[in-house]
């Protein structure tokens, strides 16, 4: 029994109650100890207000009938959805430190001490759920919190950025729109007044974000959901040729459960699995049909074959003769 179970049921015995309820009552129908029953009064008196007096003469707990008609709030979660908040909110964590720590500290602490004597086996949470973010590159705090602060606010945002396509920086003033984590790095979409169309920012590229004082323009949810879904990855765009590869019997037993493109295409034939996804910009598909290496084949288009082909012929020649 959950420490929010003990509250509801002792304010059903003491609601319920015509006299003063004696404490071997709570502790033989709580199953807790006297200790823990005074403590569950004090926290009910003190953070719900519960009117909860004691007759010395009759040596028991009843509500004061002098006070407002008490009830104990309609709404709560169980011990499992609780558990589930904590849980998140660790996850959160671990994706972006200090993303909600300070936001969430005060409610994280009321949840434990909801949870009370259940909450023994979540002292170490950190160690019952992990994530292993691969590859994510670290972002200082003021950064993410300056890029965040504007995107939830709708306003303007000046910064430059570093991008990894060339050498330089450049002086951005963009509309954000939304923040994505994917494959465990964060990105930032707004519309850009520099290329006078929507980008994508890798916010480990943006320096000294700063708002700007005014509102950003905000562009269609559709709008949106079609630049970053419509094609393979974060390299987006309309997609104008499909890809279709073959993946060995080994390989397939794990590329058949897998979601490339919500519009993706797959089929097994024999033992080979075949999978069909659109793409715009071949920069990422390339590189993840380069991380299955020989248990995947592109059968087309011909321009893709050739690029993989010529990646591989590359990655060869500091093999060879060595």
């Amino acid at each position: 029994m959950t420490r929010l179970e003990r509250f509801y049921r002792i304010h059903g015995l003491l609601r319920s109650a015509r006299q003063p309820v004696p404490m071997r009552r709570f502790t033989e129908e709580l199953g807790v100890t006297r200790n823990t029953i005074t403590r569950d009064f004090e926290y009910l008196r003190d953070f719900f207000g519960a009117p909860i007096s004691y007759d010395r003469d009759r040596n028991g707990h009843f509500y004061d009938p002098d006070a407002p008609e008490f009830e104990l709030p309609g709404f709560w979660m169980n011990a499992s959805e609780l558990y589930a908040l904590l849980a998140c909110e660790h996850l959160l964590e671990t994706v972006q430190p200090g993303l909600m720590a300070q936001r969430l500290a005060p409610i994280r602490q009321r949840i434990q001490k909801l949870l009370g004597d259940a909450n023994e086996h979540d002292t170490r949470l950190g160690q019952k759920i992990r994530l292993l973010p691969v590859l994510q590159r670290p972002i200082d705090n003021p950064i993410f919190f300056g890029v965040a602060d504007a995107t939830l606010a709708n306003t303007c945002l000046r910064f430059r950025y570093r991008a990894r396509s060339h050498d330089g920086a450049s002086d951005r003033t963009v509309h954000p729109q939304r923040l994505l984590h994917y494959r465990h790095n964060w990105y930032l979409l707004a519309y850009c007044e520099q290329a006078g169309e929507l980008r994508l920012f890798s916010l480990d590229r943006i320096d000294t974000p700063q708002a700007a004082d005014r509102s950003c323009r905000q562009i269609a949810s559709e709008s949106l959901d079609a630049f970053i879904g419509d094609s393979f990855g974060l390299f987006t765009g309309t997609p104008s040729r499909w890809a279709e590869l073959r993946f060995s019997p080994h390989a397939a037993r794990w590329v058949a459960d897998e979601l490339w493109h919500p519009d993706q295409q797959g089929e097994w034939r024999d033992d080979c699995f075949h999978l069909k996804v659109p793409y715009s910009d071949p920069t990422e598909l390339i590189m993840e049909v380069l991380r299955h290496g020989p248990d995947v084949e592109v059968l087309g288009p011909r321009e893709l074959r050739e690029l993989v082909q010529q990646r591989l012929e590359r990655a060869l020649t500091g093999y060879v003769g060595k």
